[in-house]
């Protein structure tokens, strides 16, 4: 189904308490262009994603997949999201694997974090390394710009060949909780079911169990991003993520009942309004 979803205004896009955002602009392809992320999550969030389904995952989907392994084994809570365009680093190897790992590093040291609380993700073109000087550079600039009203740069920052920013935002009301969530997405080609060349950030304000956003994470995406298609092609660095700051009232520790019913119907629909902006 097409559809035309309206361009998202700055101004509509509500900060969400318990993420700052930084970006910067490091020249990776080209200059005077947003072209790195940081997301500063706060004590207490958790994470969970969807990644690509290629067999041919990037080296920033294999870091972020382990990172986040880690914590459900035990390691301390993600605390931060990096995201850089221009280069896919994808079909690197162990060159490409350990520039994801330098990159989690120097955003670790940049935050007063552990290098396994950052999830890097990247996109642009593939079969070339970093030019990780280049990053590396931009990475104080995004640091130092983190505030909670970036969103609309959020969604510049991850653009590739996309035409317009997507970003979506909302305030429901879950159990008598307000609960405010936006989000950003990116995609223009290679776009098929069971993700393709796309990114996808969704936060909202609400405390939830880290197996219940397991299991919502998945609800979303494949209600969503993992029903969309445009020249049916799918790619290696795919990634959605939902990030549950904690920060606010509302606390679902259950995949049961009212509360979580609302909050999945609310997270799903926003998710097919980013999935919606990309075709």
């Amino acid at each position: 189904m097409a559809v035309n979803s309206p361009l998202p205004v700055a101004a509509d896009l509500k900060p969400v308490n318990g993420v700052e955002i930084g970006f910067a602009e490091a020249g990776i392809k080209k200059p005077n262009r947003k072209d790195i992320l940081i997301m500063k999550l706060a004590e207490g969030a958790t994470v969970s994603g969807v990644f690509t389904l290629n067999r041919f995952c990037a080296a920033p989907v294999q870091v972020s997949k382990a990172n986040l392994d880690a914590v459900k084994n035990g390691a301390a809570p993600i605390r931060a999201l990096v995201v850089n365009t221009g280069n896919a680093n994808a079909g690197t190897g162990e060159q490409g694997l350990a520039n994801a790992q330098a990159t989690c590093a120097e955003v670790a040291k940049l935050l007063g974090i552990e290098a396994q609380q950052v999830l890097p993700f990247s996109t642009g073109v593939i079969l070339e390394q970093l030019p990780m000087p280049k990053l590396l550079a931009g990475l104080p600039a995004a640091a130092t710009s983190l505030k909670a009203d970036n969103w609309f740069n959020a969604a510049e920052a991850i653009m590739t060949t996309d035409t317009q920013p997507k970003a979506a935002s909302r305030t429901v009301t879950i159990g008598g909780h307000a609960v405010t969530m936006t989000g950003i997405s990116k995609g223009a080609g290679m776009i098929k079911p069971n993700m393709a060349t796309m990114l996808g950030y969704l936060a909202f304000d609400a405390k939830v169990a880290q197996p219940v956003l397991d299991q919502l994470v998945k609800h979303a995406a494949d209600h969503s991003f993992n029903a969309i298609t445009i020249d049916g092609d799918t790619s290696t660095n795919d990634s959605f993520m939902l990030i549950a700051t904690g920060a606010g009232s509302l606390q679902i520790d259950s995949a049961q009942g009212a509360d979580y019913e609302a909050l999945k119907e609310a997270v799903t629909d926003i998710s097919r309004n980013l999935a919606q902006q990309i075709i």
